[in-house]
């Protein structure tokens, strides 16, 4: 095989899709027999994607994109022990080896190899963390493939059923993660920040723990009706009044029980703020909604560096949040990327029986060709409410 045509990033809302080399078994110059190469079947367009996308996370110029995977093994390395050539599998985003203290520990989002990340201790695809060539792609390659991969045993079931199976990769584990973070149980009332993919997959998933009202906040009316129309309570961020007013109104007194950031550190104000970029803005509104005694998941993204913040501290990843507030009502806060494959399974039989019959509705997936992922990127950075999932080799199309 002699070309690999990827998403290939250029610059800032400067993406090309070109011919690079068809991935081998090496990285940084290693070989890797424990690595495997996937014919991708799908791949998705994620909103940390778009931090890239605007310029506000660097990635080198000539990196292939995507961390939200799933393929067909086409090529194994000779320590690959479970999986066998034309298994359809997932990728979690999470590169992690399966072998360190953390990764043993159940804490693939946080591995400490050095060969994964010498730098920090995680790793994922598409990213600038050393160099993992990302899944928007026709092919790719993925270390540590028994660990990191997820079979799906029967493969035309999962065709069936692949537009809902592609978020299993990413968002789906992601926005569960924020719910569970957050304590999520029977009988609670949740209030999500952020109606992006991550939210509404956080919508879907305290739903199926069991959540009796949901409320989803967000300043696009799109994206809200797509909640509101598959049961979810939504609040318009756009609105002058309070959010604790607006909660009120839903639940008959203005605080829940928790909360998930599903927006990160490209949050906005609320009501007459709305169009000022506030990165502490998710944050203190959920400061403010939370309940005394409850519990904060944030599996939206923060970072150490912004390359474009709007003021010196953001730039440096400090925030100015009412710490005051959330010490004194003694809330719980869990931060960071989701440890994908703590969720992937049990959240793939959820959907195989049908326990998510709602998830489509909430994503509003639109399927995409390689060739039309400049545009999808385009699109979603103008507040599209679509999920786009890119199908390199129409397989998508085909089923």
């Amino acid at each position: 095989m002699s070309g690999n045509r990827s998403v290939v990033y250029h610059g800032t809302r400067d993406l090309r899709v070109e011919t690079v080399p068809y991935p081998k078994l090496e990285h940084n110059g290693r070989k890797l027999e424990h690595a495997v190469i996937l014919k991708v079947v799908s791949t998705n367009i994620c909103g940390s994607d778009q931090h890239i996308y605007r310029g506000r996370f660097i990635v080198p110029q000539g990196h292939v994109l995507g961390h939200e995977i799933t393929g067909e093994v086409v090529e194994m390395g000779a320590d690959v022990e479970l999986m066998s050539i034309g298994d359809l599998v997932s990728v979690p985003f999470n590169v992690a080896c399966g072998r360190c203290r953390n990764c043993k520990e159940a804490r693939s989002d946080v591995c400490e190899n050095d060969f994964v990340n010498p730098d920090a201790d995680l790793g994922a695809f598409g990213f600038d963390l050393k160099g993992w060539s990302g899944g928007q792609a026709e092919y790719v390659l993925v270390p540590y493939a028994d660990y990191m991969l997820m079979k799906f045993n029967d493969k035309a079931q999962a065709m069936e059923k692949i537009r809902d199976l592609t978020l299993i990769s990413d968002i789906l584990p992601t926005g569960f993660h924020g719910c569970v973070s957050a304590g999520v149980k029977p009988g609670s009332h949740v209030y999500i920040a952020g109606a992006g993919p991550v939210g509404r997959c956080a919508a879907a998933g305290a739903r199926l723990l069991g959540a009796a009202c949901v409320i989803v906040g967000d300043q696009n009316p799109e994206r809200l009706k797509l909640l509101s129309d598959a049961g979810f309570e939504t609040v318009d961020l756009r609105n002058s009044a309070p959010l604790r007013d607006q909660i009120a109104q839903i639940l008959g007194r203005p605080e829940v029980d928790c909360g998930v950031d599903a927006v990160g550190f490209e949050a906005h104000g609320l009501g007459d703020e709305a169009g000022t970029e506030l990165p502490h803005g998710a944050l203190n509104s959920l400061f403010d909604v939370v309940r005394a005694g409850g519990a904060i998941g944030v599996p939206g993204i923060y970072v150490g560096s912004d390359p474009d913040p709007v003021d010196k501290d953001a730039g440096n990843g400090r925030l100015h949040l009412d710490w005051g507030k959330m010490w004194t009502k003694s809330i719980r806060l869990m931060t960071g990327m989701a440890p994908v494959t703590n969720y992937n399974r049990h959240l793939t039989e959820a959907i195989l029986w049908d326990r998510m019959p709602y998830l489509s509705k909430v994503m509003s997936i639109e399927v995409i060709t390689l060739d039309q992922a400049p545009d999808g990127y385009a699109k979603f950075d103008k507040g599209s409410p679509s999920k786009f999932v890119i199908d390199p080799h129409g397989l998508l199309a085909a089923s």
